[in-house]
């Protein structure tokens, strides 16, 4: 019994790991052929109807976060917050923490309140443990470097290029990672996608 249930743990880990870093529902997904999904298929409370559960949904999501609650699901305009995840790069490979990485997130980016994109790690599921205090990019940091037209340039990897320093996640080589985009205070363009956030891109 005890074989059984330690080779259940590793199989069970190995399956939601795999539903949530690849998620297979295209429901899941904001956009046609790109990284930004949510496990919130089918509301807070993971259904597919009242009383059917969407099981991917529910693993995927209580195996990334620990908790959930209505507000984190509501579509509230310029009140609450609204998230999106991305586990592979504009390539669909997943992001390497050896290699540098470009966020571009468009002018005019729909938020009442603020914005961050924040660093998780793979194997934790918490906070990428690096060098700097908070693995982020915020529009809280004063000293952001927001380019003439309004957008945000977000650079992730080992090493800050030159002058984005304001602007960068630090990765760690050997790590994978993935990332969290947060809206406090949504507006509309973000619902109704008439804005929409730029894919990872790898930069050589």
């Amino acid at each position: 019994m005890k074989n059984i249930l330690t080779e259940a743990a590793v199989v069970g880990d190995a399956t939601v790991r795999a539903l949530t870093f690849r998620m297979r529902q295209k429901e899941n997904y904001f956009y046609d052929n790109s990284a930004w999904c949510s496990p919130f298929s089918g509301g807070y409370k993971f259904e597919w109807q009242p009383g059917v559960r969407n099981m991917d949904a529910f693993s995927s999501f209580y195996f990334y976060a620990t908790g959930v609650t209505p507000a984190m699901e509501a579509k509230m305009i310029g009140q609450g917050s609204q998230y999106a995840a991305a586990f592979v790069d504009s390539r669909n490979n997943p992001l390497d923490g050896s290699k540098t990485y470009r966020l571009l997130l468009p002018p005019n980016i729909p938020i009442n309140n603020f914005w961050s994109v924040i660093v998780y790690d793979n194997q934790t599921r918490s906070m990428l443990q690096t060098d700097q205090q908070f693995p982020m990019v915020s529009s809280q940091n004063k000293n952001l470097l927001v380019n003439p037209d309004g957008s945000v340039e977000v650079f992730f990897g080992p090493k800050a290029q030159e002058g984005k320093e304001n602007n960068w996640v630090q990765t760690v080589p050997g790590k994978g990672w993935n990332t969290l985009l947060r809206l406090y205070g949504p507006l509309q363009p973000w619902f109704d996608k008439a804005w929409r956030p730029g894919e990872i891109e790898e930069v050589k």
